[in-house]
């Protein structure tokens, strides 16, 4: 089951209505679109509590331009953490989770049981991708990662040396 709710104008009381019926059966769901709703703190509060839930299978989660904060980033990566071996997908685009953002995903990426295929943060503030790049570098996750978008992102000395890890691997860098 897939789940679009592309720029919807959500408000955060009705994120909640929505993870609380899509926690009540999530099992089916393989795909949820958010993008383009300001989903605030009580919202990706929400969602991390459903991406958490152990029934959970979510393939495709896209939440570009949802106003994600570098603290909402933690919390969300926290719950993905927990869950992470279903995820293929994942837009965080249009979200100012800069390097901190960064960081707290490189912990979904270092868990042995992550098989990320697609990871797009495209304009998200980012200026050092250094972290990222060791993370890929000491863990399995360059098995599975096929493509890498941090378009619009100022990474100035650190895009070099993430171009040297992904050279042999099949992950194409955007």
């Amino acid at each position: 089951m897939s789940s679009f709710f592309f720029g919807c104008s959500i408000t955060e009381k009705q994120c909640l209505i929505l993870t609380l019926a899509l926690k009540s059966n999530p099992s089916h769901l393989r795909e949820l679109d958010l993008s383009g709703n300001k989903l605030g703190d009580s919202g990706v509060k929400n969602l991390s509590d459903l991406l958490m839930n152990t029934q959970c299978k979510l393939e495709k989660l896209h939440l570009d331009d949802c106003s994600i904060t570098e603290k909402q980033c933690l919390i969300l990566t926290s719950a993905l953490k927990s869950n992470p071996s279903h995820l293929r997908e994942l837009n965080l685009s249009w979200n100012q989770i800069k390097n901190t953002g960064v960081n707290h995903l490189c912990d979904v990426l270092k868990d042995s049981h992550c098989k990320l295929e697609r990871l797009s943060l495209y304009h998200c503030g980012i200026t050092d991708v250094s972290s990222l790049t060791q993370s890929l570098t000491n863990t399995k996750a360059l098995q599975f990662l096929k493509e890498l978008d941090l378009s619009f992102n100022m990474i100035g000395d650190s895009k070099q040396q993430l171009i040297d890890v992904l050279r042999d691997s099949n992950c194409k860098l955007r």
